[in-house]
């Protein structure tokens, strides 16, 4: 509020204003990955919109869609790299090779599950689908 920057101002103050909004639908406070989880929706709209707009020829908007993106991105924990989320996924096969090997479409929801905080999910269902 010091420095006068309005468009993080407002970025923030939206941002605050949905993860209240869902805590007020799940009647408690959000753990730090559910916070993750909803700054990454949050990411992954602005990406939808920031396409819509790009095909509209709004180039406006899509600066300012492209700004408020990179403000909430500064929040988000760093994404792991390619290799270390592959080992990671290796590890949790290994650990659950007997599962793995009935069904490896399985182990989609517990690689999600543990490491959703650390990479997007769409990497990772990419990552354990890899032959």
């Amino acid at each position: 509020m010091k420095a006068k920057d309005q468009e993080r101002l407002t970025t923030i103050r939206y941002i605050l204003a949905q993860i209240t909004n869902r805590e007020i639908d799940k009647h408690s406070d959000l753990t730090d990955a559910e916070i993750i989880d909803l700054l990454r929706k949050e990411v992954k709209k602005l990406d939808e919109s920031i396409t819509a707009f790009k095909t509209g020829d709004r180039n406006d908007l899509v600066a300012e869609y492209e700004a408020q993106k990179s403000i909430i991105t500064s929040y988000l924990p760093k994404e792991l790299s390619d290799e270390e989320l592959k080992a990671k996924v290796q590890e949790i096969i290994s650990k659950n090779q007997e599962l793995y090997d009935k069904n490896p479409n399985a182990l989609i929801g517990i690689c999600i599950k543990e490491l959703s905080a650390q990479a997007a999910s769409s990497r990772i269902v990419a990552m354990v689908r890899k032959p």
